[in-house]
């Protein structure tokens, strides 16, 4: 487990080499257009187990505590995306970057790591898996509309009628396939979570390979330099820490139970690199890809180091309350 948070867990240096791998060698010519096609079947695949994945179960099981999924609702699609708008007309910021923020914002929440976080902060497991699910079997829907709304790339709207298509076609589809045929292939998928991981994240490292390797060739580097790189690490700090504090607020406002209390904070400050990867190929021109991408690769980092630390705090907290009360109880 703490592998997973690690800076230095084995995707993260992945995805690291990838990024390294496209600067030095990025897909060009007739390599490049293969290399598009292996990634959209990534993407493909990827939905279409996710969508194998999820029972139906727990989408009805998630409507049960509906204060607690609509609070998480309403911070990743609103209050995220609220405090993105702010941050992406900041003075001083790339406008590439900004867009990059702006869409980072506009993502679903993670599953895996929402749900770890929460176990390790003795939270409510159920409620996190249920609120983490449907975060992203919304994100399908939610995200490219809210780039639709809010975004623009390159003077036109930010979702064209070939988004929408490759929308439907690479990630809806596929979902409501894989979902479908759950009742014969939902057991095979469930005892080879190995096979999963590896689509899961072999899939995103295929997507930044061709969007950095064509954001290379565009000039991505000479666009970005190491003040930029600087600035955007700040503001994914100050997002990550107003977010949280507002979660942490809003708990005691609503006067959610401590276990729901951490749900909202996990579930609702996270967003999903698994899912911003594959949406950004698809909406965005493969040349700016690359640098909209690097605002959530550099949150998703920061997040989980942030996260873990805190998820450690809450669950020796209740550790520590645990002992106390069975010490009472002996007295």
């Amino acid at each position: 487990m703490q592998r997973l948070f690690s800076i230095f867990e084995p995707f993260v240096l992945s995805l690291l080499g990838t990024v390294l791998l496209a600067t030095i060698l990025p897909a060009r010519g007739a390599f490049a257009v293969y290399a598009g096609y292996m990634a959209d079947a990534g993407i493909v695949l990827l939905f279409f187990l996710h969508g194998a994945k999820l029972s139906r179960d727990a989408i009805w099981q998630g409507l049960r505590n509906w204060p607690l999924h609509l609070a998480v609702l309403a911070s990743t699609f609103i209050l995220f995306p609220l405090l993105g708008l702010a941050l992406s007309h900041l003075p001083g910021v790339d406008p590439s970057l900004a867009t990059g923020i702006l869409f980072l914002t506009l993502l679903p929440s993670t599953v895996q790591s929402s749900i770890a976080f929460t176990a390790i902060a003795r939270g409510n497991v159920a409620a996190a898996i249920c609120s983490a699910s449907f975060s992203n079997l919304l994100g399908i829907v939610l995200t490219p509309a809210l780039v639709a709304l809010l975004m623009k790339v390159d003077g036109g709207g930010g979702v064209s009628l070939a988004s929408i298509e490759g929308i439907l076609l690479q990630l809806l589809a596929p979902f409501v396939i894989g979902h479908l045929l759950r009742p014969w292939i939902g057991g095979f998928v469930a005892r080879r979570k190995s096979l999963l991981t590896i689509v899961d994240r072999g899939s995103i490292l295929l997507v930044v390979y061709t969007a950095f390797g064509a954001a290379v060739v565009e000039g991505l580097w000479s666009r970005v330099s190491p003040a930029d790189l600087g600035k955007l690490a700040l503001l994914c700090l100050l997002l990550l820490g107003v977010i949280l504090t507002a979660t942490f607020l809003i708990a005691r406002i609503m006067r959610l139970p401590r276990a729901d209390a951490i749900v909202l904070q996990f579930c609702g400050s996270k967003k999903s690199l698994a899912s911003g990867v594959p949406m950004a190929g698809v909406l965005f021109p493969a040349a700016q890809v690359g640098i909209i991408l690097l605002p959530v690769m550099l949150f998703h980092q920061i997040q989980l180091i942030a996260c873990a630390m805190l998820a450690r705090h809450y669950g020796e907290q209740a550790d520590g309350e645990g002992e106390g009360a069975r010490a009472s109880e002996k007295a």
